[in-house]
């Protein structure tokens, strides 16, 4: 969660699984989007002498659909290489690592960006790309930041800056409540086995741990319709929609004797198994048996999900685990479920005159994509705050415009689900109260970035933080 450990199969291959997908004006450089897509879930910093790194036989894109058919237009893809360069030694490192190009530095991954358009034209934007070390610890890699990880920030040929290596991980969500029994704590004594828990703040369960990050920055005229850039919020071509994917070739092949020290070979052709447009569709909207089809459907063929999203089991669930919490829900749930919002939501983006001044629609394909309206400047001045709930919080620059690092996507989807938004495509439904109170009690936010928090978010690309050191990584 967003997407981590979201579905059987991928869940046993966690350097193609993709775990957050984040697509925002840059607030620093509101010419340009900056879209981050993360994989290798739950790492946790100490994780050596084999550290973290990308799947040299895995092929990762980045989707832009800026027509609103909820096919790629533009598709960036990553294809890493790694080279050890010292074959006598456990040791990923035998000494301090002091640039990217340093010999103590014995396992060490290089990349290349290729761009794709939908007419088939294929453009390399880079090769040979260095990604930065893991974050071993103060002797290993001194001086991270500004030695290791600022040097892997690249240019590309058509001006895009670019960065893939290890970030801190900047979703936080309080797992262990959430999958037991969908237990909130602000309302834990509303629910139907209150009297077995105890009282308890939120839990941050990605605290302290690192991911594998694939950022790029680019002009928006790359990316819209007619390399125009984007100024009326009102204009279809403002929107685009973004999601991630990882492929593998279809076939492998071990070597055919134990005794041997050749590696596995790939054959066929590229099979997607993972995918992330939105957060928490795969973990939470789609059902265990559809979960590993999901992950290799294409977004323009969402419409064969839609049930599971216009009706959705959370929302069924949530009246019954928390009696006389959802009076209102439960009374909707027992007349034709069909939850517009959350379609639009999620499938279509919102319409104009839904939110005033603004819209993400894309069209009428259902899909999932995150949708961000480009013309929508980043909340970054006095007068505009940025609230960590989006649309929610009165922010129109968060989610489900797009979704920036420090966004609350978890409360953002579980008010939704509640209840929340369903007054705005019918205006005889009320809320209940009881959806002020969903939270996760986790106060991460764009202008308070250290109550209890520790994803130490960046101003600047590639926004998420440095890494935690696998030397201070805290006793369990």
């Amino acid at each position: 969660m967003s997407s981590h450990r979201e579905a059987p199969e991928i869940s046993k291959d966690p350097v193609a699984d993709s775990t957050d997908l984040y697509a925002f004006v840059s607030p620093d450089k509101a010419d340009t989007v900056t879209i981050i897509a993360n994989y290798v879930p739950l790492e946790s910093p100490d994780g050596g002498p084999n550290f973290y790194e990308f799947g040299t036989d895995v092929l990762y894109a980045i989707n832009i659909d800026n027509d609103g058919d909820g096919k790629a237009d533009i598709s960036y893809l990553f294809e890493f290489q790694s080279e050890t360069t010292n074959l006598d030694t456990f040791l990923y490192n035998t000494g301090p690592i002091g640039s990217l190009t340093d010999p103590n530095w014995n396992r060490r991954q290089t990349y290349t960006v290729t761009k794709i358009l939908s007419s088939g034209k294929m453009t390399v934007l880079g090769a040979g790309l260095p990604c930065p070390p893991c974050n071993v610890g103060p002797l290993s890699t001194p001086n991270y930041e500004t030695a290791l990880a600022n040097p892997a920030i690249q240019t590309l040929s058509d001006g895009s800056s670019v960065f893939a290596g290890q970030r801190a991980e900047g979703f936080y969500v309080d797992l262990g409540s959430i999958f037991d029994l969908a237990v909130l704590r602000p309302i834990a004594a509303d629910h139907i086995l209150a009297n077995l828990l105890p009282t308890m703040s939120g839990i941050n369960a990605t605290k302290e741990l690192n991911v594998h990050s694939i950022a790029i920055q680019v002009p928006m005229t790359e990316l819209t319709r007619h390399h125009r850039m984007p100024t009326n919020p009102a204009a279809a071509q403002s929107v685009i929609g973004v999601w991630t994917t990882a492929s593998r070739q279809a076939a492998t092949v071990l070597p055919s004797s134990p005794k041997s020290s050749g590696m596995p070979t790939y054959a066929g052709p590229w099979v997607q198994v993972s995918r992330l447009g939105n957060p928490l569709i795969n973990e939470v909207v789609i059902p265990l048996s559809q979960k590993d089809f999901w992950n290799h459907s294409a977004p323009d063929s969402d419409i064969q999900f839609a049930q599971y999203v216009s009706n959705p089991e959370l929302g069924r669930l949530l009246p019954v685990l928390y009696p006389g919490a959802f009076p209102h829900l439960s009374t909707y749930n027992s007349g034709t479920v069909n939850r517009a919002d959350l379609t639009a939501i999620l499938m279509t983006g919102l319409p104009s005159g839904i939110i005033g001044g603004f819209q993400n629609f894309t069209g009428t394909v259902q899909a999932d994509m995150l949708r961000l309206n480009m013309a929508i400047p980043p909340a970054t001045t006095s007068a505009t705050l940025p609230s960590n709930l989006g649309l929610l919080g009165g922010d129109l620059a968060g989610f489900p415009n797009g979704r920036r690092v420090f966004d609350d996507v978890t409360t953002i989807e579980l008010k939704a689900i509640a209840g929340a938004t369903l007054p705005l495509v019918d205006t005889s439904f009320t809320a209940d109260g009881a959806v002020g109170l969903v939270d996760q009690g986790l106060t991460s936010s764009g202008t308070d970035q250290t109550a209890k928090a520790t994803e130490n978010y960046l101003p600047t690309f590639p926004y998420l933080g440095v890494p935690h050191s696998g030397y201070f990584t805290p006793a369990a």
